[in-house]
């Protein structure tokens, strides 16, 4: 089998790793410190996102209330902030300094770095569709897409300076970012609302954020987002991934032209979660055997869930390397 390198997303599994709940670890900067911690120790993974409920920081800083889930479930926004699109667009700006769990965030990812100099560690931050379907609710969002699209992207053009300010905080602080924005995918989007709504906010914070960093911003977008790679790389990306849920093939036929883009290819959760080793071991074949012959290519994970065995992901690690 050719070598690939494995990637693997640890967020609320970082909970489970120090016998945490996700409500727990996502509240407090020491545990959020110790789970992250642990989680590098274990998989040395890259890059190492530092956060829990990773979606919901931007809108809990704006003012959106996370709700506690109970048990082991991921924390989540459940009620919009706002009744209405033109209630949404009279939202006022944070301070990424003092807003919500950001500072936290930050200091607890500067912890990791200055333990471990040798790891990529990185911030998430959202794409302005997720953060606008967690202050709007989902379905009034889509709603304003179908019906006022040219109101519903200049809702998301007035989250770009947020973004751009908590990226701007988190690079000053000597770290990186991540940028995460699934929300936006098909179907929940048709491509031409991706394009017409979507773009305009997603291009404009995804070039601002990498001028301020300094090169260009990963753009992680799970969902079926075959039909989308035009627009996706449209932004200045030099990274995507290829998702489970997608057209794998159809994806990496349209993206063989842009060998300069690395590509995540995404195992199928329920394979590392609930599947045996032979059936493991059989799925990574199936990807190396689609990325054969393309060195940009890595094999990954979506967001590994709280309950993963442990010893499934370490298997993929070892078996490919």
């Amino acid at each position: 089998m050719a070598r690939i390198p494995f990637s693997i997303s640890v967020y609320e599994h970082a909970a489970r790793l120090i016998d945490r709940t996700p409500w727990e670890v996502s509240r407090s900067e020491e545990l959020l410190l110790q789970a992250h911690r642990q989680a590098y120790l274990l998989y040395r993974h890259f890059p190492v996102v530092i956060g829990i409920d990773i979606y919901n920081l931007e809108a809990e800083a704006y003012g959106a209330r996370v709700d506690h889930p109970g048990g082991n479930g991921i924390p989540a926004v459940t009620q919009p902030m706002f009744d209405s699109l033109e209630q949404a667009l009279r939202l006022a700006p944070f301070d990424p300094a003092t807003a919500g769990r950001l500072p936290m965030a930050i200091r607890a990812a500067r912890q990791l770095k200055d333990e471990f100099p040798e790891a990529d560690v990185r911030l998430p931050v959202s794409g302005p569709f997720s953060i606008a379907s967690s202050l709007l609710g989902l379905d009034e969002l889509l709603t304003s897409v179908a019906l006022t699209p040219a109101r519903a992207r200049e809702f998301l053009l007035l989250l770009v300076p947020g973004q751009v300010a908590f990226a701007a905080a988190v690079i000053a602080a000597g770290l990186d970012v991540a940028f995460f924005e699934s929300a936006a995918a098909p179907p929940l989007l048709s491509p031409a609302q991706f394009r017409e709504v979507e773009l305009p906010a997603l291009k404009a914070t995804m070039q601002r954020v990498g001028a301020a960093a300094g090169h260009a911003v990963p753009c992680i977008i799970g969902g079926d987002t075959a039909p989308i790679i035009e627009p996706m790389l449209e932004t200045g990306t030099d990274f995507v991934i290829c998702p489970a849920e997608t057209d794998r093939r159809e994806f990496l036929r349209r993206m063989a032209s842009h060998p300069e883009v690395k590509v995540r290819v995404n195992l199928d959760p329920r394979v590392y979660t609930r599947g045996t080793r032979s059936e493991i071991l059989r799925a990574v074949d199936e990807v190396v055997a689609l990325t054969a012959g393309q060195p940009s290519l890595l094999l990954g994970t979506g967001a590994v869930p709280y309950e993963t065995p442990l010893e499934n992901l370490l298997l993929i690690r070892d078996y490919v390397a």
